[in-house]
C-alpha cells in the first residue's frame, strides 16, 4: 500500500525525472509526473553517443578515479567535487541496471559490452546503443513507469502521468515551503493546482534562449526561470556548452554526435583557404587536420570547449573556413578513417541517416560540413548537496541544475548525470518528506488559491492586452543577441551591450499583443508569452554572469581576459533577481576536497 496523506510531484519525463519518480514510488509514495510532451518524447531521447562508466570491459586499465579526474579536469575544476565523485562511483551499477532493463547496448563479437572513446578521455568508457543511446535508455525507463502506473505493485506508490501539462510556478506557503505547483493543461489551456509535499524539477536546459540550438523547442529552461522569479538562485549560467559538430540549418542546428569522432572521424579544412575543390578530391597533403596537429595527445577527441574554440579560431580568427564561411569538415569517409561504410552505418546509423536526410549527402562518401552550436547548459538551478533549491521542498535534477560538470561537460557524462541525479534526488526527497512536521493536506486552501490567482492574472493580462509588440519577434531578437554576444567568444563591450539590449526587449515585452485569440485549446502564442518573460530574466542573468566573470575557463572564453583566474573566480556564480527584476551576482567557493586545481593542457597526456 502507498503511504496515505503524502504525495510527490516530478516535473519532467526525461531520464532525471523518470528515475526520480521511480525511486519515490519504490519508497511507497504516490507520484504525479508532469510532462510537457509524452514521456517517450522527452529531450533525453535526442542524446546519441553513449553513457560513461569505468567498467573497463575492454581491458584498458580504466578506473573510477580516472573517470573522476577526467570529469573534474575537463570541467576546469569548477564543479564541487563530492557529488561528481558519488556519480562516477555509481556509474558501473547504472550500466548494469540499464542492461537488466533490456537496453540493447552494442556488444563485441564475444558478447561483452562494447565501448568507444569520447572527448577528454584516453579510455573507452562510453557505452552505447548504436547512435541512439538516449532513446533506448528513455524507452527502458518509460517501461518501468508504465508498471508503476498500473498501481498494483505491493508496497510501491502509484504513478499518474499528466502529459501535455506545462509547469508554471511552485506553490509556496507562508513560510516559503513548497506545497505544490500550478500547471497549464495544454489541451484546454486551463490552469490548475496540483498539491504535494515536495516537487522535483527535471525540466531540462535553456537552449531556446539562443534561438537556434541542437535542443528541442521544449527546452526553454523556464522551470529554472520560474524558480528564479520566485526567489531561487541560478548557478553558473554563463557556462553553456557549444558542441563542436553541429549541422547548420535555417530552422535549427542538428547534432552530429561526438561518437562520430569517437569512431575515428577527423576534423579538417583545406590548407589553402582558396581551395574550392570538392572535399573528397582533396588529397591528404592538402588537408589541415588542425586538432590533430595542435593537440597531438588527444587529437580530434579534445573536450568540446577546446574543439569548439579552435574551430572558431580556424574560421573567424584565421579565415580558413570552407569557402571563407564558418564551416569545417567532419570526415567519416573510408579514405580518411579506414572505416568501411557497412561498419559506419552499424555503429553510427542514426546520425548518418540524419545527415543524409537534411544535407542530401552520404557521410560515408563525402565529408560532412559542420560548425559549433549551442547544445547544453552546465549551469542551472542552484541546489545543495541534497539537490534541494533555495526554496524548501523544491528539488532539481538533470540539466536543470548545475552541480556536476563545472565549466565544461565531458561528452556522455550527460546521460550518466541525468540518471544519477534521479537516483539520488528521489531518496533525498523521501527523506525530506518524512522529516516534515506538517503536510500539504494541512495547508490552508488560500495558499493554493492565491498562487493560482497570481498566475491567472498574468494570463488575463496577455489576453486583454492590445499592445503591438509580437511575442515571436521578441523571441527571435533575444536569440540573435545571445548568439552574437554570449556564444563561443565574449568580451566586455559585447556583454555590456547585450545586457542593455535585453533590458530594451523586456520593456517591449510588456507591450505585447496576441494574434491568436482562441484560448480554449493548444495556443502556442499564449504559452510562449508566459515563458518569454521568464526566458528574458534568465538571458539577463546568464549575460551578466558572463560579464562579471573576468577570466577564461572552460566554455567561457573571454578575449579580454584570456587566462583562468583561480584566485578570484574558482567560485560558483550564484545569481538571483532583485525587487526590480534585475540580476544580482554573488559567488560561492568551490569544493576541491579530492583534486587540487591544475592547468588543463590537452596537447599532452595528463
Amino acid at each position: 500500500m502507498a503511504k496515505k496523506g503524502t504525495k510527490a510531484i516530478v516535473v519532467g519525463g526525461g531520464l532525471a525525472g523518470a528515475m526520480a519518480a521511480i525511486k519515490i514510488c519504490e519508497a511507497g509514495y504516490d507520484v504525479d509526473l508532469v510532462a510537457l510532451l509524452p514521456v517517450k518524447r522527452a529531450h533525453s531521447v535526442c542524446a546519441q553517443g553513449g553513457i560513461n562508466a569505468a567498467l573497463d570491459t575492454l581491458g584498458e586499465g580504466d578506473s573510477i578515479w580516472e573517470h573522476f579526474d577526467d570529469t573534474i579536469y575537463g570541467g576546469d575544476f569548477l564543479a564541487n567535487q563530492e557529488l561528481p565523485w558519488k556519480m562516477v562511483k555509481a556509474a558501473p551499477g547504472i550500466i548494469a541496471m540499464y542492461d537488466r532493463m533490456g537496453v540493447p547496448f552494442t556488444r563485441t563479437s564475444e558478447g561483452r559490452l562494447d565501448a568507444r572513446r569520447f572527448g577528454g578521455t584516453k579510455k573507452r568508457r562510453t557505452y552505447f546503443s548504436g547512435a541512439s543511446t538516449g532513446q533506448q535508455l528513455e524507452y527502458a525507463l518509460d517501461e518501468q513507469l508504465r508498471r508503476l502506473e498500473a498501481g498494483n505493485i505491493f508496497g510501491y506508490g502509484k504513478l499518474t502521468k499528466y502529459e501535455y501539462h506545462d509547469f508554471q510556478s511552485a506553490i509556496l506557503d507562508d513560510n516559503q515551503v513548497a506545497r505544490g505547483i500550478v500547471v497549464m493543461n495544454l489541451r484546454t489551456m486551463k490552469l490548475q493546482v496540483m498539491k504535494a509535499d515536495a516537487v522535483v524539477l527535471a525540466t531540462g536546459g535553456p537552449g531556446m534562449i539562443w534561438g537556434k540550438s541542437t535542443n528541442s523547442i521544449e527546452n526553454h529552461g523556464t522551470g529554472a526561470g520560474a524558480i528564479l522569479a520566485q526567489g531561487g538562485h541560478y548557478a553558473n549560467g554563463e557556462f553553456v556548452q557549444i558542441h563542436p559538430t553541429t549541422m547548420p540549418g535555417t530552422d535549427k542546428l542538428r547534432l552530429m554526435s561526438e561518437s562520430a569522432r569517437g569512431e575515428g572521424g577527423r576534423v579538417w579544412v583545406p590548407k589553402d583557404k582558396n581551395d574550392k575543390r570538392p572535399p573528397e578530391t582533396i588529397p591528404e597533403k592538402d588537408r589541415f587536420y588542425f586538432l590533430e596537429e595542435w593537440f597531438p595527445a588527444y587529437g580530434n577527441l579534445v573536450p568540446r570547449d577546446v574543439a569548439s574554440q579552435n574551430i572558431y579560431k580556424i574560421c573567424v580568427n584565421m579565415g580558413m573556413g570552407i569557402n571563407g564561411e564558418n564551416k569545417v569538415y567532419l570526415d567519416l569517409t573510408e579514405q580518411a578513417t579506414g572505416i568501411p561504410e557497412k561498419r559506419l552505418r552499424y555503429r553510427l546509423g542514426a546520425i548518418v541517416e540524419i545527415y543524409e536526410k537534411f544535407a542530401g549527402s552520404n557521410p560515408a562518401k563525402k565529408p560532412m560540413i559542420i560548425y559549433p552550436g549551442i547544445h547544453y547548459s552546465m549551469g542551472g538551478m542552484w541546489i545543495d548537496s541534497n539537490h534541494m533549491t533555495a526554496l524548501p521542498g523544491v528539488f532539481a535534477a538533470g540539466e536543470a541544475e548545475y552541480q556536476y560538470h563545472g565549466a565544461n561537460r565531458l561528452g556522455a557524462n550527460s546521460l550518466l548525470s541525468a540518471t544519477w541525479a534521479g537516483l539520488y534526488t528521489g531518496p533525498k526527497m523521501v527523506e525530506y518528506i518524512e522529516g516534515l512536521s506538517s503536510h500539504y493536506t494541512e495547508t490552508p486552501d488560500a495558499v493554493f488559491k492565491n498562487e493560482l490567482k497570481r498566475v491567472e492574472a498574468i494570463y488575463d493580462g496577455f489576453k486583454k492586452s492590445d499592445g503591438r509588440e509580437n511575442v515571436f519577434q521578441i523571441f527571435d531578437e533575444m536569440g540573435e543577441l545571445m548568439s552574437k554576444y554570449v556564444h563561443i567568444s565574449r568580451n566586455e563591450e559585447g556583454l555590456t551591450k547585450v545586457g542593455e539590449e535585453l533590458q530594451k526587449l523586456q520593456d517591449r515585452y510588456h507591450k505585447i499583443g496576441l494574434n491568436d485569440t482562441k484560448f480554449d485549446n493548444y495556443n502556442l502564442e499564449l504559452q510562449m508569452a508566459y515563458h518569454l518573460g521568464l526566458m528574458l530574466n534568465m538571458a539577463r542573468v546568464i549575460a551578466e554572469g558572463a560579464r562579471q566573470r573576468k577570466e577564461s575557463r572552460g566554455a567561457h572564453l573571454r578575449t579580454d581576459y584570456t587566462e583562468r583566474n583561480d584566485e578570484k573566480f574558482l567560485k560558483t556564480t550564484k545569481a538571483h533577481l532583485d525587487k526590480d527584476n534585475n540580476p544580482v551576482i554573488e559567488y560561492e567557493d568551490v569544493d576541491v576536497k579530492y583534486l587540487k586545481p591544475r592547468l588543463r593542457n590537452y596537447s599532452k597526456n595528463k
